[in-house]
């Protein structure tokens, strides 16, 4: 394959997208590239063959096949081949949910992973066919190849077998949760359901979730608050929210806009509820 570049059209459209490619790539030799005010946009090289090495953060790391190296927007750094050829493909992106599924997958910063590369490079390879064929809306399929890769590397790098065996002993903490939603929970009650420490059920709802359990219960309290605004479109919002768990309605509409970007009464607005 020879080397090839293309530059997604990004608009104001495409920028509303959680996810958006604004450029995809393959090299069959990826020269010197030096870029000390770094790059605007969140980049993914993975190498297929040859040797290089990567200065970033501080540190310089050699970069070989089965590793990919990710790039934070605004971060300086260098990359350069240590002998002929060194082969990659790579995409730059952005988005609202970029760095959060960056994080998900335990990457919070820029640097060096090793990666499963036959899963990931079949992504890139779908946009690259995509890009060939000028279809209308291929900034929606880049879209969706790129949540996939970011998805199976996500998987990749966390364990899915791990996350899985933290999911099951969360198992009847998430059970007791959902069963007693109308009411104020404790950190310390919800360990005593699972018979462990409260600062250990914070590690697996880290590592099963990628979030705190106290955040947990009140996403779960404002997605019943919604479902409560249909089945009881008679009640006030200050009703909803003690239906739904919430002590106070000023805590209740400042969770509900932190977890949908609206006030509960914009939300009954928007669905044609008040």
């Amino acid at each position: 394959m020879k080397s090839k570049m293309v530059f997604s059209k990004v608009d104001e459209l495409t920028e509303e997208l959680p996810l958006y490619v604004s450029s995809v790539g393959y090299w069959d030799h990826q020269v010197e590239m030096v870029r000390l005010e770094g790059f605007p946009d969140f980049q993914y090289h993975q190498v297929i063959s040859g040797e290089g090495e990567l200065w970033v953060e501080g540190s310089r790391i050699k970069v070989g096949a089965g590793n990919a190296f990710i790039l934070y927007p605004g971060v300086p750094h260098t990359y350069r081949p240590l002998h002929e050829p060194w082969e990659l493909a790579w995409v730059s992106f952005n988005g609202r949910e970029a760095a959060r599924i960056l994080v998900f997958g335990g990457i919070h910063s820029s640097g060096v992973r090793q990666v499963n590369g036959e899963m990931l490079l079949s992504n890139l390879w779908g946009m690259l066919a995509i890009a060939e064929t000028r279809q209308a809306g291929q900034d929606m399929e880049f879209s969706k190849l790129l949540y996939a890769l970011l998805l199976d590397l996500s998987r990749q790098l966390t364990g899915s077998q791990s996350r899985d065996r933290h999911t099951d002993r969360l198992a009847p903490v998430l059970q007791y949760i959902e069963a007693n939603m109308h009411r104020p929970l404790s950190l310390q009650e919800l360990a005593d359901t699972a018979g462990i420490t409260p600062q250990y059920l914070c590690l697996l709802f880290k590592k099963s979730m990628n979030i705190r359990p106290m955040m947990y219960v009140n996403q779960e309290r404002v997605n019943l608050s919604k479902a409560l605004m249909f089945r009881e479109t008679g009640k006030r919002i200050q009703e909803i929210s003690q239906m739904a768990g919430f002590e106070h309605p000023s805590y209740y509409s400042a969770q509900f806009k932190r977890y949908t970007g609206m006030s509960p009464e914009q939300f009954k607005q928007l669905h044609g509820l008040n």
